[in-house]
């Protein structure tokens, strides 16, 4: 059906390495999250792993909420890096070696640290990340993470284009 609506060179373009390993990835990810849901009527999401961590040190009210969930939140967020090590040792090589790795970037550092910055607080203000919003939110029919989706991709798409079109490079 997509190579109808496409066309087989657009669905190549799209997906150079096969669809095969993304529709894996999403079955996974879906599965994951309604696993998780199901068992704590809690919605996944990462972007709260900070906070709920800082709950271990901290007797501020802000962090305290998070003690009934935080310790699945750091199980969940080590799995995030652990299962992102792990894919990259079997289908990229060592990642031990970061010259000839995918954990190799030509992105200068500081623009590392100030993207960083700007996705956190803007998780902070749009009360979750772009992927909470995409699976968790759309997933259980949210409008507010529909348009808050429809608005990240958005922007996105029209910064990266500006981006491009201005000739920057990392």
């Amino acid at each position: 059906m997509i190579t109808e609506l496409l066309g087989t060179g657009a669905l190549e373009a799209l997906f150079p390495n096969g669809i095969y390993r993304y529709a894996v990835g999403g079955i996974l990810v879906g599965a994951a999250t309604a696993l998780i849901y199901a068992g704590t009527g809690i919605t996944a999401g990462a972007s709260t792993f900070l906070e709920s961590t800082l709950s271990y040190v901290s007797a501020q009210e802000r962090f305290q909420r998070y003690r009934p969930s935080r310790d699945w939140r750091v199980v969940f967020t080590v799995g995030i890096v652990a299962g992102a090590a792990v894919y990259a040792v079997v289908y990229q090589g060592e990642p031990w070696s970061l010259a000839d790795s995918a954990w190799a970037t030509d992105v200068a550092p500081w623009r590392l640290f100030v993207g960083g910055t700007l996705v956190g607080v803007g998780t902070r203000i749009g009360k979750g990340c772009t992927s909470g919003h995409g699976i968790c939110g759309v997933g259980s029919v949210s409008r507010t993470s529909i348009v808050g989706v429809a608005t990240f991709l958005t922007v996105a798409i029209v910064t990266a284009n500006l981006v491009a079109a201005m000739g920057v490079t990392p």
